[in-house]
């Protein structure tokens, strides 16, 4: 694997960390069984059915869990003390062979990455659902669904576009990071009133 496919791999595992952390340990671990990808020597243990068969099963709960609205934005708010370590731990992984300040300038740049993605998915999910129909939040879990796969598929096949479009995506991210806080920031002065009434009723 050269240079910039080890990059890409590195970004990629963290950028998915950051959404969709089950999905994408058994997808890589899948595809490294099947034969489509050549794990790194560090990442070698993701293929092994114990790993495999634990990550597909936190996969179908985080899948079931991410349709039902608040319920989701709680499980978001557990696995941000997930999702950005194990990007640490993957995109250090992914440089595992290279000179150790490199690796330690893949696991600052990894966490950086979940984190920025993790905040979008987390921060928009909890913006959907102040909406009282489920629709919308249904339709975003699964557009993640869709763009964690599709996405490592991109780093794995063409990765100088995958790291051309994950920049364009942390651009939009940090703006699209501002608008949700102005939002979040609304809804919490709307509902202030009434848990002051309910406070002084109580």
């Amino acid at each position: 694997m050269d240079l910039v496919a080890q990059i890409a791999l590195a970004a990629g595992l963290a950028w998915a960390s950051g959404i969709r952390l089950y999905a994408v340990l058994f997808l890589a671990g899948l595809l490294a069984r099947l034969g489509y990808l050549a794990l790194p020597t560090h990442l070698a243990i993701l293929q092994h059915p114990v790993v495999m068969a634990v990550a597909g099963v936190l996969l179908v709960v985080e899948f079931i869990a991410d349709k039902m609205p608040v319920v989701d934005s709680a499980w978001d708010a557990v696995h941000g003390f997930i999702r950005i370590p194990a990007a640490v731990v993957l995109a250090a992984a992914a440089l595992g062979d290279m000179d150790p300040v490199w690796i330690a300038v893949a696991a600052i740049l990894g966490g950086s990455i979940a984190s920025v993605s993790h905040a979008t998915k987390a921060g928009s999910r909890a913006v959907i659902n102040s909406s009282p129909e489920p629709l919308s939040n249904w339709t975003a879990s699964i557009a993640e669904d869709l763009a964690v796969p599709a996405g490592f598929w991109l780093a794995i096949q063409y990765p100088l576009l995958f790291l051309g479009l994950l920049l364009l995506f942390l651009v939009f991210a940090v703006w699209l990071l501002s608008r949700i806080w102005r939002q979040l920031r609304g809804l919490i002065r709307r509902l202030r009133p009434g848990w002051t009434q309910q406070r002084r009723t109580g």
